[in-house]
Protein backbone atom coordinates (compact mmCIF):
# COMPACT_ATOMS: atom_id res chain seq x y z
CA UNK A 1 0.00 0.00 0.00
CA UNK A 2 1.07 3.50 -0.50
CA UNK A 3 2.60 5.70 2.01
CA UNK A 4 1.58 8.72 2.39
CA UNK A 5 3.96 9.88 4.50
CA UNK A 6 7.02 10.38 2.43
CA UNK A 7 4.40 12.38 -0.18
CA UNK A 8 3.10 14.91 2.45
CA UNK A 9 6.26 16.53 3.11
CA UNK A 10 5.39 17.70 -0.27
CA UNK A 11 2.08 18.78 -0.14
CA UNK A 12 1.73 21.40 1.81
CA UNK A 13 -0.28 23.85 -0.56
CA UNK A 14 -3.39 24.89 1.31
CA UNK A 15 -6.47 23.75 -0.12
CA UNK A 16 -8.36 26.88 -1.61
CA UNK A 17 -12.08 26.91 -2.04
CA UNK A 18 -11.56 29.35 -4.71
CA UNK A 19 -9.87 27.08 -7.55
CA UNK A 20 -13.69 25.80 -8.87
CA UNK A 21 -15.12 28.58 -11.18
CA UNK A 22 -18.92 27.81 -9.97
CA UNK A 23 -21.79 29.90 -10.06
CA UNK A 24 -22.39 32.37 -7.60
CA UNK A 25 -25.10 31.10 -4.86
CA UNK A 26 -28.47 32.51 -4.24
CA UNK A 27 -29.46 33.60 -0.96
CA UNK A 28 -32.45 31.36 -1.45
CA UNK A 29 -34.28 30.20 1.71
CA UNK A 30 -36.58 27.98 -0.20
CA UNK A 31 -36.83 24.22 0.23
CA UNK A 32 -34.54 22.59 -2.51
CA UNK A 33 -37.10 20.85 -5.01
CA UNK A 34 -37.08 16.77 -4.38
CA UNK A 35 -35.74 16.28 -8.24
CA UNK A 36 -32.52 18.26 -7.12
CA UNK A 37 -31.47 16.25 -4.38
CA UNK A 38 -29.63 13.19 -5.27
CA UNK A 39 -26.86 11.49 -4.16
CA UNK A 40 -24.22 14.51 -4.10
CA UNK A 41 -26.78 16.73 -1.96
CA UNK A 42 -27.31 13.58 0.69
CA UNK A 43 -23.41 13.32 0.72
CA UNK A 44 -23.19 16.52 1.79
CA UNK A 45 -26.29 16.95 4.15
CA UNK A 46 -24.67 13.84 6.05
CA UNK A 47 -21.17 15.74 6.31
CA UNK A 48 -22.09 19.24 6.91
CA UNK A 49 -25.01 17.99 9.55
CA UNK A 50 -23.00 15.10 11.28
CA UNK A 51 -19.66 12.95 10.24
CA UNK A 52 -20.33 11.63 6.79
CA UNK A 53 -21.31 8.51 6.48
CA UNK A 54 -21.28 5.11 4.00
CA UNK A 55 -22.45 4.66 0.56
CA UNK A 56 -25.55 2.63 1.55
CA UNK A 57 -26.30 5.62 4.54
CA UNK A 58 -25.61 8.09 1.67
CA UNK A 59 -28.23 6.38 -0.93
CA UNK A 60 -30.65 5.85 1.92
CA UNK A 61 -30.63 9.28 2.78
CA UNK A 62 -31.02 10.90 -1.20
CA UNK A 63 -34.01 7.99 -1.31
CA UNK A 64 -35.79 10.38 1.77
CA UNK A 65 -35.88 13.18 -0.14
CA UNK A 66 -34.35 16.66 1.41
CA UNK A 67 -37.72 16.65 3.91
CA UNK A 68 -37.43 13.38 5.24
CA UNK A 69 -33.85 13.49 5.67
CA UNK A 70 -33.73 16.70 7.21
CA UNK A 71 -36.37 15.75 9.54
CA UNK A 72 -34.45 12.23 10.47
CA UNK A 73 -31.55 14.23 11.65
CA UNK A 74 -32.64 17.33 13.61
CA UNK A 75 -34.83 15.13 14.96
CA UNK A 76 -32.46 13.36 17.39
CA UNK A 77 -34.16 12.87 19.92
CA UNK A 78 -36.61 10.03 18.11
CA UNK A 79 -33.59 8.09 17.90
CA UNK A 80 -32.44 5.67 20.20
CA UNK A 81 -29.36 6.19 22.04
CA UNK A 82 -27.45 3.31 21.55
CA UNK A 83 -24.06 4.09 22.47
CA UNK A 84 -23.16 2.33 25.45
CA UNK A 85 -19.77 3.98 26.36
CA UNK A 86 -19.28 5.47 29.51
CA UNK A 87 -21.64 7.21 30.88
CA UNK A 88 -21.81 10.08 34.56
CA UNK A 89 -21.37 7.44 36.79
CA UNK A 90 -18.03 6.62 35.29
CA UNK A 91 -16.56 9.58 36.50
CA UNK A 92 -16.18 10.83 39.40
CA UNK A 93 -17.46 14.11 40.71
CA UNK A 94 -15.59 14.43 43.88
CA UNK A 95 -11.46 14.70 42.66
CA UNK A 96 -11.80 18.34 43.16
CA UNK A 97 -14.24 18.96 45.77
CA UNK A 98 -13.63 21.94 47.87
CA UNK A 99 -11.48 21.40 51.12
CA UNK A 100 -14.04 20.66 53.98
CA UNK A 101 -14.50 22.78 57.43
CA UNK A 102 -12.59 20.12 59.12
CA UNK A 103 -9.39 20.19 56.20
CA UNK A 104 -9.42 24.02 56.32
CA UNK A 105 -8.70 24.06 59.95
CA UNK A 106 -5.94 21.26 59.50
CA UNK A 107 -4.45 23.35 56.90
CA UNK A 108 -4.56 26.90 58.96
CA UNK A 109 -3.28 25.07 62.17
CA UNK A 110 -0.51 23.77 60.49
CA UNK A 111 0.43 27.53 58.76
CA UNK A 112 -0.01 28.78 62.36
CA UNK A 113 1.83 26.32 63.93
CA UNK A 114 4.74 26.12 61.27
CA UNK A 115 4.15 22.71 60.89
CA UNK A 116 6.28 22.04 57.76
CA UNK A 117 5.54 18.15 57.82
CA UNK A 118 1.87 18.53 58.06
CA UNK A 119 1.95 21.08 55.02
CA UNK A 120 4.18 18.98 52.75
CA UNK A 121 1.90 16.16 53.38
CA UNK A 122 -1.64 18.43 52.56
CA UNK A 123 0.41 20.02 49.42
CA UNK A 124 0.93 16.15 48.07
CA UNK A 125 -2.50 15.21 49.21
CA UNK A 126 -3.54 18.50 46.39
CA UNK A 127 -0.91 17.39 44.27
CA UNK A 128 -2.31 13.76 44.25
CA UNK A 129 -5.36 14.72 43.58
CA UNK A 130 -4.98 17.00 40.06
CA UNK A 131 -2.95 14.17 38.42
CA UNK A 132 -5.88 11.80 39.29
CA UNK A 133 -8.44 14.53 37.55
CA UNK A 134 -5.75 14.89 35.25
CA UNK A 135 -6.31 11.41 34.17
CA UNK A 136 -10.05 12.04 34.08
CA UNK A 137 -10.13 14.82 31.78
CA UNK A 138 -7.95 12.28 29.69
CA UNK A 139 -11.26 9.69 29.79
CA UNK A 140 -13.30 12.55 29.26
CA UNK A 141 -11.84 13.64 26.07
CA UNK A 142 -11.60 10.08 24.78
CA UNK A 143 -15.57 9.43 26.23
CA UNK A 144 -16.28 12.47 24.03
CA UNK A 145 -14.08 11.39 21.10
CA UNK A 146 -15.43 7.83 20.59
CA UNK A 147 -19.42 9.34 21.50
CA UNK A 148 -18.79 11.57 18.14
CA UNK A 149 -18.09 8.26 16.72
CA UNK A 150 -20.44 5.88 17.31
CA UNK A 151 -23.68 7.80 18.19
CA UNK A 152 -26.64 7.20 16.07
CA UNK A 153 -27.61 10.94 16.09
CA UNK A 154 -24.49 12.37 14.32
CA UNK A 155 -26.26 16.42 14.48
CA UNK A 156 -26.38 15.66 18.41
CA UNK A 157 -22.91 15.47 18.68
CA UNK A 158 -22.00 18.04 15.87
CA UNK A 159 -23.96 20.60 18.03
CA UNK A 160 -22.45 19.87 21.14
CA UNK A 161 -19.22 20.16 19.28
CA UNK A 162 -20.34 23.98 17.95
CA UNK A 163 -21.35 25.13 21.03
CA UNK A 164 -18.20 23.82 23.07
CA UNK A 165 -16.75 26.09 20.27
CA UNK A 166 -18.53 28.98 20.58
CA UNK A 167 -18.76 28.92 24.74
CA UNK A 168 -15.48 27.75 24.43
CA UNK A 169 -13.41 27.15 28.20
CA UNK A 170 -10.25 25.36 28.04
CA UNK A 171 -9.42 22.90 31.55
CA UNK A 172 -6.18 23.95 31.76
CA UNK A 173 -7.46 27.38 33.46
CA UNK A 174 -10.51 25.66 35.74
CA UNK A 175 -8.62 22.21 36.69
CA UNK A 176 -11.73 20.32 36.91
CA UNK A 177 -12.50 17.32 34.82
CA UNK A 178 -15.82 16.87 35.78
CA UNK A 179 -16.92 20.55 35.44
CA UNK A 180 -15.85 19.71 31.75
CA UNK A 181 -18.07 16.81 31.42
CA UNK A 182 -21.21 18.86 32.61
CA UNK A 183 -20.45 21.62 30.63
CA UNK A 184 -20.49 19.43 27.68
CA UNK A 185 -23.80 17.36 29.19
CA UNK A 186 -25.36 21.22 29.16
CA UNK A 187 -24.36 21.63 25.38
CA UNK A 188 -25.62 18.41 24.24
CA UNK A 189 -29.17 18.82 26.30
CA UNK A 190 -29.46 22.05 24.29
CA UNK A 191 -27.76 21.24 20.89
CA UNK A 192 -31.10 21.56 18.74
CA UNK A 193 -33.23 23.29 21.47
CA UNK A 194 -33.80 27.32 23.01
CA UNK A 195 -30.81 29.36 22.61
CA UNK A 196 -32.63 31.32 25.51
CA UNK A 197 -32.45 28.37 27.51
CA UNK A 198 -29.08 27.68 27.10
CA UNK A 199 -27.64 30.90 27.73
CA UNK A 200 -29.15 30.85 31.08
CA UNK A 201 -27.60 27.69 32.00
CA UNK A 202 -24.24 29.03 30.84
CA UNK A 203 -24.60 31.67 33.59
CA UNK A 204 -24.87 28.55 35.55
CA UNK A 205 -22.62 26.28 34.21
CA UNK A 206 -19.59 26.07 37.15
CA UNK A 207 -17.05 25.43 34.32
CA UNK A 208 -18.02 28.96 32.94
CA UNK A 209 -18.05 30.88 36.24
CA UNK A 210 -15.21 29.56 37.22
CA UNK A 211 -12.76 29.71 33.65
CA UNK A 212 -14.50 33.79 33.45
CA UNK A 213 -13.76 34.16 37.09
CA UNK A 214 -17.66 35.00 38.21
CA UNK A 215 -16.92 33.16 41.58
CA UNK A 216 -15.35 36.11 42.45
CA UNK A 217 -18.09 38.93 41.50
CA UNK A 218 -19.53 40.38 44.08
CA UNK A 219 -21.39 43.55 44.95
CA UNK A 220 -19.03 46.42 45.54
CA UNK A 221 -16.22 45.09 43.30
CA UNK A 222 -17.45 43.34 40.23
CA UNK A 223 -15.57 41.50 37.99
CA UNK A 224 -16.22 42.15 34.27
CA UNK A 225 -15.08 38.99 32.66
CA UNK A 226 -18.05 37.06 32.08
CA UNK A 227 -20.53 39.75 30.87
CA UNK A 228 -17.66 41.16 28.38
CA UNK A 229 -17.48 38.07 26.59
CA UNK A 230 -21.07 37.15 27.15
CA UNK A 231 -21.71 40.32 24.91
CA UNK A 232 -18.88 40.50 22.89
CA UNK A 233 -18.34 36.78 22.01
CA UNK A 234 -21.20 34.60 23.06
CA UNK A 235 -24.37 36.77 21.68
CA UNK A 236 -23.89 40.07 20.06
CA UNK A 237 -20.75 40.98 18.71
CA UNK A 238 -18.14 43.33 18.84
CA UNK A 239 -20.04 47.09 18.68
CA UNK A 240 -23.55 46.32 19.77
CA UNK A 241 -22.85 46.63 23.44
CA UNK A 242 -21.41 49.89 25.15
CA UNK A 243 -18.34 49.94 28.02
CA UNK A 244 -21.56 50.79 30.65
CA UNK A 245 -23.62 47.98 29.46
CA UNK A 246 -19.77 45.38 30.30
CA UNK A 247 -20.33 47.12 34.06
CA UNK A 248 -24.15 47.18 34.57
CA UNK A 249 -23.80 43.59 33.14
CA UNK A 250 -21.16 42.02 35.65
CA UNK A 251 -22.96 44.05 38.97
CA UNK A 252 -26.18 41.98 37.34
CA UNK A 253 -24.31 38.90 38.05
CA UNK A 254 -22.89 39.21 41.01
CA UNK A 255 -23.34 36.53 43.51
CA UNK A 256 -23.42 34.20 40.46
CA UNK A 257 -21.07 31.37 41.70
CA UNK A 258 -20.85 27.72 42.49
CA UNK A 259 -19.87 25.09 45.45
CA UNK A 260 -18.09 21.90 44.10
CA UNK A 261 -20.21 20.88 41.00
CA UNK A 262 -23.83 23.04 41.94
CA UNK A 263 -24.63 26.50 40.87
CA UNK A 264 -25.34 28.65 43.83
CA UNK A 265 -26.38 32.43 44.30
CA UNK A 266 -24.83 33.86 46.46
CA UNK A 267 -27.83 36.81 47.75
CA UNK A 268 -25.27 38.16 50.45
CA UNK A 269 -22.71 39.08 47.07
CA UNK A 270 -25.60 40.36 44.52
CA UNK A 271 -26.04 43.94 43.78
CA UNK A 272 -29.58 44.85 44.66
CA UNK A 273 -29.28 48.59 42.63
CA UNK A 274 -30.89 49.70 40.46
CA UNK A 275 -29.31 49.33 36.67
CA UNK A 276 -29.78 50.01 32.92
CA UNK A 277 -28.04 47.46 30.52
CA UNK A 278 -29.29 48.00 26.78
CA UNK A 279 -32.70 48.91 26.73
CA UNK A 280 -33.81 47.22 29.81
CA UNK A 281 -33.49 49.04 33.37
CA UNK A 282 -34.36 47.94 36.87
CA UNK A 283 -33.01 45.84 40.11
CA UNK A 284 -31.66 43.59 37.32
CA UNK A 285 -29.81 40.34 37.63
CA UNK A 286 -28.43 37.41 35.73
CA UNK A 287 -31.72 36.01 34.26
CA UNK A 288 -32.85 39.85 33.20
CA UNK A 289 -29.17 40.43 31.62
CA UNK A 290 -29.66 37.22 28.99
CA UNK A 291 -33.42 38.71 28.48
CA UNK A 292 -32.06 42.22 27.52
CA UNK A 293 -29.60 40.35 24.93
CA UNK A 294 -32.26 38.53 23.22
CA UNK A 295 -34.14 41.63 22.77
CA UNK A 296 -31.49 43.22 20.91
CA UNK A 297 -31.85 42.65 16.89
CA UNK A 298 -27.86 41.99 16.79
CA UNK A 299 -28.05 38.87 18.72
CA UNK A 300 -30.04 36.41 16.17
CA UNK A 301 -28.45 38.05 13.58
CA UNK A 302 -24.90 37.33 15.44
CA UNK A 303 -25.65 33.70 16.06
CA UNK A 304 -27.13 33.21 12.50
CA UNK A 305 -23.90 34.13 11.23
CA UNK A 306 -21.98 31.77 13.71
CA UNK A 307 -24.42 28.53 12.66
CA UNK A 308 -24.05 29.56 9.11
CA UNK A 309 -20.12 29.42 9.40
CA UNK A 310 -20.08 26.40 11.38
CA UNK A 311 -22.59 24.51 8.89
CA UNK A 312 -22.55 26.53 5.35
CA UNK A 313 -19.31 28.39 4.49
CA UNK A 314 -17.13 31.33 6.12
CA UNK A 315 -17.85 34.97 5.90
CA UNK A 316 -15.56 37.68 6.14
CA UNK A 317 -15.66 39.88 8.65
CA UNK A 318 -15.73 42.95 5.44
CA UNK A 319 -18.69 41.95 3.78
CA UNK A 320 -19.23 44.69 1.48
CA UNK A 321 -17.66 42.31 -1.48
CA UNK A 322 -20.50 41.81 -3.89
CA UNK A 323 -19.83 37.83 -3.60
CA UNK A 324 -20.94 37.58 -0.18
CA UNK A 325 -24.00 39.51 -0.51
CA UNK A 326 -26.23 35.92 -0.59
CA UNK A 327 -24.53 34.90 2.03
CA UNK A 328 -25.28 37.98 4.07
CA UNK A 329 -28.76 37.91 3.45
CA UNK A 330 -29.26 34.37 3.76
CA UNK A 331 -28.10 35.27 7.63
CA UNK A 332 -30.09 38.28 7.68
CA UNK A 333 -33.27 35.57 6.46
CA UNK A 334 -32.48 32.84 8.97
CA UNK A 335 -31.70 35.38 12.03
CA UNK A 336 -35.45 36.34 11.45
CA UNK A 337 -36.72 33.36 11.38
CA UNK A 338 -34.67 32.25 14.98
CA UNK A 339 -36.39 35.54 16.32
CA UNK A 340 -40.25 34.74 14.87
CA UNK A 341 -39.38 31.45 16.98
CA UNK A 342 -38.20 32.78 20.38
CA UNK A 343 -34.71 31.75 19.47
CA UNK A 344 -35.79 27.89 19.41
CA UNK A 345 -33.42 26.55 17.05
CA UNK A 346 -34.81 23.84 15.40
CA UNK A 347 -36.95 25.39 13.05
CA UNK A 348 -33.38 27.75 11.98
CA UNK A 349 -31.69 24.67 11.32
CA UNK A 350 -34.37 22.76 9.45
CA UNK A 351 -34.87 26.01 6.92
CA UNK A 352 -30.97 26.37 6.85
CA UNK A 353 -30.58 22.37 5.79
CA UNK A 354 -33.77 22.44 3.37
CA UNK A 355 -32.73 25.27 1.67
CA UNK A 356 -31.61 25.39 -1.90
CA UNK A 357 -28.57 27.78 -0.90
CA UNK A 358 -26.74 25.25 1.52
CA UNK A 359 -27.00 22.95 -1.45
CA UNK A 360 -25.57 25.90 -3.97
CA UNK A 361 -22.20 24.42 -5.36
CA UNK A 362 -20.39 26.59 -4.50
CA UNK A 363 -21.13 25.66 -0.59
CA UNK A 364 -20.41 21.57 -1.37
CA UNK A 365 -16.99 20.43 -0.48
CA UNK A 366 -15.77 23.48 -0.10
CA UNK A 367 -15.00 23.86 3.69
CA UNK A 368 -12.05 23.01 5.09
CA UNK A 369 -12.69 19.88 8.06
CA UNK A 370 -11.81 20.73 11.17
CA UNK A 371 -9.57 18.19 12.85
CA UNK A 372 -12.29 16.78 14.56
CA UNK A 373 -14.19 16.37 11.13
CA UNK A 374 -11.42 15.02 9.82
CA UNK A 375 -11.10 12.13 12.07
CA UNK A 376 -14.12 11.59 13.04
CA UNK A 377 -16.32 11.71 9.15
CA UNK A 378 -13.06 9.40 8.19
CA UNK A 379 -14.09 6.70 10.80
CA UNK A 380 -17.73 6.95 10.10
CA UNK A 381 -17.79 7.15 6.46
CA UNK A 382 -15.00 4.76 5.53
CA UNK A 383 -15.42 2.51 8.47
CA UNK A 384 -11.32 3.00 9.21
CA UNK A 385 -10.47 1.44 12.99
CA UNK A 386 -10.37 3.49 15.20
CA UNK A 387 -7.28 1.62 16.72
CA UNK A 388 -5.73 3.70 19.98
CA UNK A 389 -8.49 6.89 20.89
CA UNK A 390 -5.15 8.02 23.02
CA UNK A 391 -3.31 8.57 19.40
CA UNK A 392 -6.25 10.31 17.83
CA UNK A 393 -6.83 12.64 20.58
CA UNK A 394 -3.24 13.57 20.40
CA UNK A 395 -3.33 13.91 16.97
CA UNK A 396 -6.00 16.34 17.59
CA UNK A 397 -4.30 18.07 19.52
CA UNK A 398 -1.53 18.54 17.65
CA UNK A 399 -3.60 19.37 14.73
CA UNK A 400 -4.82 21.92 16.62
CA UNK A 401 -8.45 20.96 17.87
CA UNK A 402 -7.89 19.26 21.31
CA UNK A 403 -11.14 18.33 22.92
CA UNK A 404 -12.38 20.80 26.09
CA UNK A 405 -9.25 23.00 25.78
CA UNK A 406 -9.85 25.96 22.78
CA UNK A 407 -7.03 28.23 22.66
CA UNK A 408 -9.11 31.21 24.46
CA UNK A 409 -12.76 32.03 25.17
CA UNK A 410 -12.85 33.07 21.43
CA UNK A 411 -12.46 29.35 20.56
CA UNK A 412 -11.46 28.22 17.40
CA UNK A 413 -10.52 30.66 14.25
CA UNK A 414 -11.58 27.96 12.08
CA UNK A 415 -11.49 28.27 7.71
CA UNK A 416 -7.75 28.03 7.02
CA UNK A 417 -6.33 28.33 10.43
CA UNK A 418 -6.39 25.07 10.61
CA UNK A 419 -3.94 24.59 7.41
CA UNK A 420 -0.32 24.65 7.67
CA UNK A 421 3.02 23.17 6.55
CA UNK A 422 2.76 21.32 10.12
CA UNK A 423 -1.33 20.48 10.74
CA UNK A 424 -1.25 19.16 7.28
CA UNK A 425 1.58 16.65 7.76
CA UNK A 426 -0.15 15.94 10.99
CA UNK A 427 -3.49 15.58 8.90
CA UNK A 428 -2.33 12.80 6.07
CA UNK A 429 -0.69 10.83 8.67
CA UNK A 430 -3.02 10.26 11.05
CA UNK A 431 -5.62 9.18 8.00
CA UNK A 432 -2.45 6.56 7.11
CA UNK A 433 -2.29 5.63 10.57
CA UNK A 434 -5.86 4.72 10.60
CA UNK A 435 -5.70 2.58 7.15
CA UNK A 436 -2.46 0.59 7.76
CA UNK A 437 -1.53 1.59 11.93
CA UNK A 438 1.20 3.26 10.50
CA UNK A 439 3.46 5.84 12.68
CA UNK A 440 5.35 8.27 11.75
CA UNK A 441 7.48 6.02 14.50
CA UNK A 442 6.90 2.78 13.33
CA UNK A 443 3.69 0.69 13.39
CA UNK A 444 0.57 0.15 16.05
CA UNK A 445 1.98 -3.19 17.32
CA UNK A 446 -1.86 -3.85 16.76
CA UNK A 447 -1.61 -3.25 13.02
CA UNK A 448 -0.98 -6.34 11.95
CA UNK A 449 -4.27 -7.99 13.68
CA UNK A 450 -6.51 -4.76 13.43
CA UNK A 451 -5.84 -4.75 9.52
CA UNK A 452 -8.29 -2.14 7.82
CA UNK A 453 -10.62 -4.40 5.19
CA UNK A 454 -11.93 -2.25 2.41
CA UNK A 455 -14.40 -5.35 1.28
CA UNK A 456 -17.22 -4.31 2.96
CA UNK A 457 -16.75 -0.43 1.75
CA UNK A 458 -16.19 -2.25 -1.72
CA UNK A 459 -19.30 -3.56 -1.92
CA UNK A 460 -21.39 -0.48 -0.30
CA UNK A 461 -19.70 1.28 -3.19
CA UNK A 462 -20.33 -1.36 -5.69
CA UNK A 463 -23.88 -2.13 -4.82
CA UNK A 464 -25.67 1.50 -5.49
CA UNK A 465 -22.38 3.02 -7.82
CA UNK A 466 -20.97 0.52 -10.11
CA UNK A 467 -21.11 -3.24 -11.89
CA UNK A 468 -18.60 -4.89 -9.20
CA UNK A 469 -15.01 -3.42 -8.87
CA UNK A 470 -12.80 -5.35 -11.53
CA UNK A 471 -13.03 -2.11 -13.77
CA UNK A 472 -10.67 1.11 -12.65
CA UNK A 473 -11.75 3.06 -15.24
CA UNK A 474 -15.35 2.82 -13.91
CA UNK A 475 -14.52 1.97 -9.98
CA UNK A 476 -12.03 5.22 -9.65
CA UNK A 477 -14.42 7.59 -10.47
CA UNK A 478 -16.99 6.47 -8.45
CA UNK A 479 -14.36 6.14 -5.30
CA UNK A 480 -12.89 9.98 -6.00
CA UNK A 481 -17.16 11.55 -5.93
CA UNK A 482 -17.64 9.49 -2.43
CA UNK A 483 -14.42 10.09 -0.57
CA UNK A 484 -14.33 14.00 -2.12
CA UNK A 485 -17.40 15.09 -2.94
CA UNK A 486 -16.97 16.44 -6.44
CA UNK A 487 -16.65 14.65 -9.60
CA UNK A 488 -12.80 12.89 -10.08
CA UNK A 489 -10.58 15.81 -11.47
CA UNK A 490 -7.77 13.98 -14.61
CA UNK A 491 -5.01 14.57 -12.35
CA UNK A 492 -6.43 12.59 -9.42
CA UNK A 493 -7.33 9.73 -11.80
CA UNK A 494 -3.97 9.46 -13.34
CA UNK A 495 -2.66 9.15 -9.83
CA UNK A 496 -4.73 6.35 -8.72
CA UNK A 497 -4.82 4.41 -12.45
CA UNK A 498 -1.02 4.46 -12.03
CA UNK A 499 -0.59 2.92 -8.52
CA UNK A 500 -3.61 0.49 -9.74
CA UNK A 501 -1.39 -0.23 -13.31
CA UNK A 502 1.90 -1.32 -10.48
CA UNK A 503 -0.39 -3.40 -8.61
CA UNK A 504 -1.13 -5.52 -11.90
CA UNK A 505 -4.38 -3.34 -13.41
CA UNK A 506 -6.85 -4.93 -10.91
CA UNK A 507 -9.21 -2.87 -8.11
CA UNK A 508 -8.99 -5.98 -5.06
CA UNK A 509 -9.30 -4.78 -2.06
CA UNK A 510 -6.00 -4.22 -0.96
CA UNK A 511 -5.40 -1.98 -4.29
CA UNK A 512 -8.48 -0.34 -2.82
CA UNK A 513 -7.62 0.60 -0.09
CA UNK A 514 -3.93 1.68 -1.05
CA UNK A 515 -5.80 4.09 -3.51
CA UNK A 516 -8.09 5.25 -0.43
CA UNK A 517 -4.62 6.09 1.34
CA UNK A 518 -3.59 8.12 -1.67
CA UNK A 519 -6.91 9.53 -1.82
CA UNK A 520 -6.72 11.14 1.37
CA UNK A 521 -3.12 12.10 1.18
CA UNK A 522 -4.80 14.71 -1.84
CA UNK A 523 -5.24 18.28 -0.50
CA UNK A 524 -8.79 18.19 -1.50
CA UNK A 525 -9.85 15.24 0.97
CA UNK A 526 -9.38 18.44 4.03
CA UNK A 527 -12.35 20.14 2.42
CA UNK A 528 -15.98 19.27 3.06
Amino acid sequence: MPQPHAHAQGQTRTPSPERRRVRAPSPSTRPIRREDFGYDQARHLLWRAGFGGTPAQVRAVSEMGPRDAVDFLLDFESTRDTYDGPSAADFNPFIMAEPTPEQRRAYQRARREQDEDALARLRRTRQDRQRSDRRQVADVKRWWLERMIESPRPLEEKLTLFWHGHFATGYRTIENSYHMYLQNQLFRAHAAGSFESLMRGIIRDPAMLNYLNNDRNRVGAPNENLARELMELFSLGEGNYSERDIKEGARALTGYTFRNNEFVFNADRHDTGSKRILAAQGNLDGDDFVTAILHERSCSEFIAMKLYEFFVAMVPSDRRNIRYRPAVAFIESIAKTMREHDYELKPVLREMFRSRHFYEEANIAEKIKSPVELVVSSVRSLRVPVRDLDVLVEALSVMGQEPLQPPNVAGWPGGRSWINTSTLFVRQNILAYMLTGKLPSGFDPDAAVERYDATPMADDLAAGEIDGLSDPVLALPHLCRFMLGRPALPRQLDVLTAYVDTRGGRLDPPTLSGCMALITAMPEYQLG
